[in-house]
């Protein structure tokens, strides 16, 4: 998992400098209104690496933690010696496909702005819930044990209603989107991955 514990690093590397200092907040965070108007896309990729806060910073390299080594194992055996790169680009990329979603829809409000990993972190998720359906997946308060394509279906679900109808402050359209291409990445990499995701539910199921 050296490239995950790599994007862990940098992005509490990030996060920490960013809590202690303003102005590198202020500099980095998704604003769909600043990138549009003054042209500063990079924001599109930075403000994946900044959070609101420990907790917030906490759950996401939690996630990325016990799903991204998963991940990154198929990306190192499916793609010798550039496995690790493209998985590293794959991150990255999720960044950019969830902060675009808002960035398209707010690039004329001057209030809104977006932090935080969650896009990607669902990214990696869903990837690993298109590699293994059935998983296994826990959530906060509930021990018993859900399976991903369900947990999924659900997720996908929320965050859509959510971002249309919640008023919590949460960039829920970068989750939503952020969650759809980890699933459709890696099938554009290797398409068969569509037909193995469909026979695991098959054999789950039957």
């Amino acid at each position: 998992m050296p490239i995950t514990y790599l994007i862990i690093g940098a992005t509490v590397a990030v996060s920490l400098w960013a809590f202690n200092t303003p102005a590198v907040f202020a500099r980095l965070k998704h604003w769909p209104y600043a990138e549009a108007q003054r042209g500063e896309y990079y924001r599109l990729l930075t403000g994946g690496f900044l959070h609101a806060n420990y907790m917030h910073l906490l759950f996401n390299m939690i996630t990325l933690y016990f799903f991204g080594g998963q991940v990154e194992g198929w990306f190192s055996a499916l793609f010798a010696g550039v496995g690790p790169l493209l998985y590293l680009v794959f991150y990255l990329m999720a960044i950019v496909a969830a902060s675009l979603a808002t960035y398209y829809r707010y690039q004329r409000a001057p209030y809104f702005a977006s932090i935080g990993a969650s896009g990607a972190t669902s990214a990696v998720l869903f990837a690993a819930i298109l590699l293994s359906p059935t998983l296994s997946l826990y959530l906060m308060f509930i021990p018993i044990p859900i399976p991903g394509v369900v947990f999924g279906v659900f997720y996908l679900w929320y965050s859509s209603y959510a971002a249309r109808h919640s008023s919590d402050n949460i960039d829920h359209l970068a989750h939503f989107y952020g969650a759809v291409f980890g699933f459709v990445f890696p099938i554009f990499l290797k398409p068969k991955l569509l037909l193995l995701f469909f026979q695991q539910l098959a054999h789950w199921l039957g």
